[in-house]
């Protein structure tokens, strides 16, 4: 199951960001739902909301020791839960998808923007770290599950 969802998370992360080069880079906006929903191009050179910003290399090798670890991880568990298989194939998922960016271009391609009208821009991000960010809460439930 975890390389079901690493393969079609793979695709899906790369054909929209292949989508968001092609029709994005360049361009203008595309308002989704006005005032709140937005496609919009950015070439991320950091991290997570932004820090650091240039560190291409530092940020490559710390995301494959995470996933190294967190792969072996998954090795380790006897009978892993479906909720433990399928966050770590969604964090797994989300680094991968990120770090061939950051090796093929230098930068992650970011293009989903939510924000509310011109007040407050939440970070632009992609499918990669919405897998991240879904298999870092399903990890933490799973946590608190076996905690009980």
């Amino acid at each position: 199951m975890i390389y079901l969802i690493f393969t079609l998370g793979l695709v899906l992360d790369y054909f929209t960001k292949i989508w968001a080069i092609a029709v994005l880079k360049g361009q203008a906006d595309i308002e989704v739902i006005e005032g709140f929903f937005t496609f919009s191009y950015l070439e991320n050179r950091g991290a997570a909301f932004g820090i650091f910003q240039g560190r291409v290399l530092i940020l490559a090798m710390v995301t494959i020791v995470v996933m190294g670890l967190l792969f072996f991880h998954y090795l380790r568990e006897k009978n892993p839960s479906k909720l433990f298989i399928f966050s770590h194939g969604l964090i797994l998922t989300g680094a991968f998808g990120n770090l061939i960016d950051r090796l093929r271009y230098g930068f992650v391609v970011d293009f989903i923007s939510w924000h509310w009208k011109e007040a407050y821009y939440f970070p632009t991000f992609n499918m990669a770290d919405i897998f991240v960010t879904i298999g870092t809460g399903l990890l933490i439930i799973y946590i608190f599950k076996e905690v009980d």
